[in-house]
């Protein structure tokens, strides 16, 4: 297509080559930058190599065995994560603002044997571990490279981050062979079960990805000179394959942002920069450009805003455009397909779509019966979509056919001139702030709760966020609502409780008893 220019990023087949090979081309340049503290490609490939020396001569872990990762935006996670890969480790991204319930079923259902922590969160983990296989924990603290002496561990038999450099640091590392098609990480996602599932994406997957939006992005992303703004977190796909892996790649500065909520501090993070380049949300942007302090900023280099994980609004991208100059270009992609499907190309943007498919991905449109249709759900094929969910052939059946299709339970349409629009979502999924929240799982929650005897939950738009769960609630008694919300705040991430809670005598129902959503949506 027109839109792509193929771009020379690496002959490496694995993640662990390209690493090396983009450590040496870019040398002294920087690589990540978080509170204050700048890492070069050099000292991040001798801190991951340390990294992966210390798995290697200090653990029994093996290739191929899961390494689980639960840190916000620092330095730590880029070192960890590359160490991981250099080993031979799959990654399995946790979010650290998990509750133990959840943290429990990825690292139990993964099979991690590791874990790297945030110090912070020890007693949350330690009070699970033994639900899972995990038998190396290396915890940090947010101020590991800002003080002289490594912290000590959180628990009984933990190792801090910074002894795990030091000591690795003298020993050698010994080569890990692996091919495309071997596992790189275990992306976990939600699904209709209400159980989350993981993902299986390949090095192929995501090295194919990246070669795929760089294409896309063609001379806007520079080699060795961009300095992109990180304000996701790297635990999820987005930034994970658009930060961790494609702009370093190319050789960027990445700026992490811990703690992107604080938006006062987020703007005193990026001053110093003169940014070219930021992947973020809806909701992120039209807080920034609300704030003083981000319109007085330098916008000069600015050339590349990303918008993904939830739709793109009118007013959000008016209001961005306002403030900074530059244009928003709306993406799509799941955790399924490592996870860009399709992006706007830089300038050609058409507001309301997600754009064309990348280059080597194939989409098509289909009814019920599976048949092309104008209107309907997607499908996409391509060299990004996963291997199938982990441990889980009959989830994987559901979802990826023997063709390599995969449904991605959105519904669309193609326009003419190959621009994808999404008209609705087949899911019941809800989307607040870009993470999928499925009803399913925080149903489960509440029906835990004495007294409730049915839940639904469904999704409201909420301008900050996109849209807010809500939840519709058949119970014995009175609701004891300050107790229902501490019992969410105990088992579900904060972005997944709700906001909202509305008893009714009985919920809607199909002829075969099938709790209606869609009426309560209506609501």
């Amino acid at each position: 297509m027109a839109f792509d220019h193929p771009v020379k990023l690496t002959d490496a087949q694995d993640l662990a080559s390209m690493i090396t090979d983009t450590c040496a081309r870019y040398a002294d340049k920087p690589a990540f930058s978080a509170l204050g503290y700048t890492l070069s490609f050099t000292e991040l490939e001798a801190h991951s190599r340390a990294f992966a020396a210390y798995l290697q001569h200090h653990t029994d872990l093996q290739p191929g065995d899961r390494i689980a990762l639960c840190l916000p935006n620092l330095l730590q996670l880029p070192i960890a994560a590359f160490g991981a890969l250099r080993a031979g480790l799959v990654l399995v991204n946790t979010n650290p603002l998990y509750t133990p319930r959840e943290m429990a079923h990825q690292w139990s259902d993964s099979g991690a044997k590791a874990l790297v922590l945030l110090g912070d969160l020890a007693p949350r983990a330690a009070s699970i571990l033994h639900e899972t296989a995990i038998e190396t924990v290396i915890t940090t603290t947010a101020l590991d490279f800002h003080q002289s002496t490594p912290a000590a561990g959180d628990f009984d038999h933990a190792i801090s981050f910074m002894t795990v450099l030091t000591d690795g640091a003298s020993l050698p590392l010994k080569p890990v062979s692996r091919q495309g098609s071997d596992l790189a990480a275990l992306q976990y996602t939600g699904g209709t079960t209400g159980v989350a599932k993981g993902a299986m994406l390949s090095h192929a997957n995501l090295l194919g990805n990246a070669r795929q939006v760089l294409a896309r992005l063609g001379d806007t992303c520079r080699e060795g000179e961009e300095v992109f703004v990180v304000p996701l977190p790297l635990y999820h796909i987005y930034a994970f394959t658009v930060n961790l892996i494609t702009f370093f790649a190319r050789g960027s500065l990445n700026v992490l942002i811990p703690n992107p909520r604080d938006l006062p501090a987020f703007v005193e993070q990026i001053r110093p920069f003169r940014i070219t380049g930021m992947a973020g949300l809806n909701t992120l942007f039209v807080g920034l450009c609300r704030l003083q302090s981000f319109r007085e900023l330098d916008f000069s280099g600015l050339k590349l805003t990303i918008s993904g994980g939830t739709a793109l609004t009118s007013a959000a991208a008016e209001i961005w455009q306002q403030t900074t100059g530059c244009t928003v270009s709306e993406g799509y992609g799941l955790s399924e397909t490592s996870p860009v499907v399709c992006l706007n190309p830089i300038g050609n943007e058409q507001l309301g779509t997600i754009g064309p498919a990348l280059i080597d991905t194939e989409v098509k449109v289909v009814d019920e019966q599976g048949q092309p249709a104008e209107e309907g759900e997607l499908c996409v094929r391509g060299p990004q979509v996963m291997q199938g969910y982990w441990q889980m052939p009959e989830e994987t059946a559901l979802v990826l056919d023997a063709d390599g299709w995969l449904k991605t339970g959105d519904i669309a349409r193609i326009q003419d001139d190959g621009f994808v629009r999404i008209v609705d979502r087949k899911k019941d999924m809800i989307l607040v702030s870009g993470f999928n929240v499925y009803p399913n799982e925080v149903e489960d929650v509440l029906t835990q709760f004495p007294g409730i005897v049915e839940a639904a939950v469904v999704g409201e738009a909420d301008e900050r966020s996109g849209e807010r769960v809500v939840a519709y609630l058949v119970s014995e008694a009175e609701l004891d609502l300050p107790a229902l919300k501490a019992h969410c705040r105990e088992n579900l991430t904060g972005y997944k409780q709700p906001r909202k809670f509305v008893r009714l005598d009985e919920l809607p129902k199909s002829t075969v008893g099938k709790v209606l959503r869609r009426e309560l949506r209506a609501q």
